[in-house]
């Protein structure tokens, strides 16, 4: 699947007009976008939401400036207009722009990559995708004094065509596939809740429907609604320092809220602030700072197979890749562009730019950014701790503009004493500061419990855009960790 030839043809037009209106390098990108959200709460269908949208976004350099526009509208003069406004954008831009954009080399590529799928999420006939949905509520209803049971597909296709005036020419087709069961209990004064695979929708993947016949929804529905229901009667997690040890889903909202931006270069050199802060890192401190101990190892690794934030090539043309990180605990390296690489003396991009639509600008994005698994397990962490607490499954996060101080809630939590899990604990939270927590990990899990979570809302920018990333982790344990924070 790709683009066609019709709208290929208006991609090279929008290059030739934005070269003949006086651009130095331009890219247009082509993209179309379809995508399908069913929702399920107890015995009713909520909604069926499915949606196309497509159009040519073009970027230009006019003496070190940057300018864009984009149209919806795909014939030959729309899109001459769109490429003579985007330069005249960058003209506009003279008179508050900063040094001029230097790009930094890339050899121009002619490819096409697309997602290995096993079965078409968008062939599968709806009236199965909500039967699915269906069962898994009416397994999680009966459970006696179960509130609501809700359940959910995400799907999404985009479909693109980039072209660069330094002759880059990808086709590239992503599908990716995602989906969730929540039950919650209401009691006297508060809600609990419980979800599976993952809070917030699910799991996601770069996958087919095969990701979603594999979770086994409805196999695992009556235990989510049992502990929902259980955690309406547990204790609260009382206010202490000890040994937290964190499950995977958890552990990848810790990775991309404390690791994941703050190496977004674009933040650390201030050229974004927008939803997300800026970062407390700086550029001298690649191989100097001690993020983390030396069980932390961190990669960017766009070509993780399967996993939400992979593909073939950036939105500059820039091949995925794997880069380190964080490397035994030292920091490695950012996550960078054509234009911020050479601002810290890199030679090369590592291929992060992304935009989330046709209507807007490439922003520098996390891909899969991963912990690398250990050699450690969840139930030898556990049994080498006399006392601690284990939590599981995201439920809120909070962390400051430079992402030092964090704190984050979770769904469920249980005591660990003697090397045994105990009782369990309902609204268990913790909070810390990025450098110092990172640094009192003393085990990982290995690879057998090592999974690929995806995110699919990351929002950053204005106007904001969500893009789709993702992060391996396993089971990790951390030591003198504040839990039960109040106020």
């Amino acid at each position: 699947m790709g683009a066609e030839s019709g709208i290929k043809e208006l991609v090279e037009r929008a290059l030739d007009a934005a070269a003949s209106a006086g651009a130095g390098y331009a890219d247009a990108r082509f993209l179309n976008e379809e995508w399908e959200a069913i929702d399920v709460r107890d015995d009713r269908v909520q909604g069926v939401d499915r949606g196309t949208t497509a159009g040519i976004g073009i970027r230009v350099l006019v003496d070190g400036a940057w300018g864009f526009a984009g149209s919806a509208r795909l014939d030959p003069s729309s899109i001459d207009r769109a490429a003579a406004l985007a330069v005249e954008i960058a003209r506009s831009s003279q008179a508050v722009k900063g040094p001029a954009v230097r790009l930094a080399d890339e050899p121009p590529q002619r490819a096409s990559w697309t997602t290995a799928i096993e079965e078409d999420p968008f062939a599968v006939p709806l009236e199965d995708k909500i039967a699915l949905l269906l069962d898994a509520a009416g397994r999680m209803k009966m459970v006696p004094g179960l509130g609501i049971a809700e359940a959910s597909i995400d799907l999404w296709r985009r479909s693109s065509f980039l072209a660069t005036s330094e002759g880059t020419r990808i086709d590239q087709t992503l599908t990716q596939s995602g989906a969730g069961i929540r039950g919650g209990g209401g009691g006297e004064r508060e809600v609990q809740q419980r979800s599976y695979p993952n809070s917030f929708r699910g799991h996601f993947a770069c996958m087919g429907y095969e990701h979603i016949r594999a979770m086994d929804l409805t196999g695992n529905a009556q235990r989510i609604a049992e502990e929902a229901v259980a955690l309406l009667k547990a204790p609260e997690l009382p206010s202490m320092e000890t040994t937290l040890i964190l499950d995977g889903p958890q552990l990848a909202l810790q990775v991309h809220e404390s690791i994941g931006h703050p190496i977004e270069l674009d933040r650390v050199l201030g050229m974004e602030a927008a939803y997300a802060g800026t970062s407390f890192l700086a550029p001298p401190d690649r191989g100097n700072l001690r993020y983390g101990s030396q069980v932390i190892d961190i990669t960017a690794d766009a070509t993780t197979p399967g996993a939400l934030g992979s593909f073939g090539f950036d939105d500059e043309g820039v091949e995925a890749q794997r880069s380190e990180v964080i490397t035994e605990g030292v920091f490695r390296q950012f996550l960078s562009s054509r234009e911020t690489a050479p601002e810290i003396g890199e030679a090369r991009s590592n291929g992060t730019m992304r935009a989330s639509g046709w209507d807007v600008i490439p922003l520098i994005r996390m891909t899969n950014i991963n912990l690398e698994p250990g050699d450690s397990s969840l139930e030898k962490m556990i049994g080498e701790t006399d006392d601690g607490v284990f939590m599981s499954t995201n439920q809120s996060w909070s962390i400051d503009d430079k992402r030092v101080n964090f704190q984050f809630g979770c769904e469920i939590a249980w005591e660990i004493r003697k090397g045994k899990r105990r009782r369990m604990f309902r609204n268990p939270n913790y909070a810390g500061k990025t450098v110092d927590f990172w640094s009192s990990c003393d085990a990982v899990a290995g690879r057998d419990e090592w999974a690929v979570w995806g995110t699919p809302n990351c929002g950053k920018g204005q106007p904001g855009q969500t893009a789709r990333v993702a992060h391996g982790t396993a089971p990790a344990r951390f030591r003198k960790v504040n839990v039960g924070v109040r106020g």
